[in-house]
């Protein structure tokens, strides 16, 4: 997938004038990329909207408008988006009570290596987490998570022939998985490959 440049990016003042309607637009994009795996964990499977959207909100916040910014904004973003030949997650860990969750998130170190997607029968493909920095430390895991996923060409053809795709997570203290994924969210997920 084409990485994103400056190019293609709205300016402060445009993106303030188009924020609501690319905001309802990116929404409902997502709502087919947004996937539950279990009662505390949601995976958002990232792509160039996606992306661009989330680099828009952060120079909107930041008001950064300056080349050097954007640029450097661009580089910590576009790893996200898959290629082509993988999908690229975020993954959130989410305990609403804030007094509880420092408990949840230590019982579950080591989560976003125990992520995986399954094609049919084929082997499961573990995430490769966290390549831009360590999530976790010595006591709890982080929320947030960033995976990617290598699938292979016979995967993802069998996807295409309507192949049964799970996700899930098979950790000790959380073992969730998901394989009844609605058509739109197959569909999208399908689009990110090549």
């Amino acid at each position: 997938m084409n990485k994103l440049a400056h190019t293609d990016l709205m300016t402060l003042e445009q993106y303030a004038r188009e924020r609501p309607t690319f905001r309802t637009r990116v929404i409902a994009h997502k709502t087919a990329r947004k996937v539950p795996v279990g009662p505390n964990t949601t995976w958002l499977f990232e792509d160039r909207l996606t992306i661009q959207y989330q680099v828009q909100e952060i120079l909107r916040t930041e008001r950064i408008f300056e080349p050097e910014g954007i640029a450097d904004e661009l580089e910590a973003y576009n790893p996200l988006i898959p290629d082509g030949r993988n999908w690229k997650v975020t993954l959130l860990v989410e305990f609403a009570d804030p007094a509880t969750r420092p408990g949840h998130l230590a019982k579950l170190k080591g989560i976003e290596d125990r992520c995986y997607v399954q094609v049919a029968d084929f082997a499961r493909v573990y995430a490769i987490a966290d390549e831009d920095l360590e999530r976790e430390n010595e006591t709890k895991t982080s929320s947030v998570h960033f995976l990617r996923f290598e699938l292979s060409d016979a995967m993802v053809a069998a996807l295409r022939s309507g192949a049964k795709l799970s996700v899930g997570i098979d950790h000790a203290n959380y073992a969730h998985a998901n394989d009844a994924l609605p058509d739109a969210t197959r569909a999208a997920l399908l689009a990110d490959f090549a």
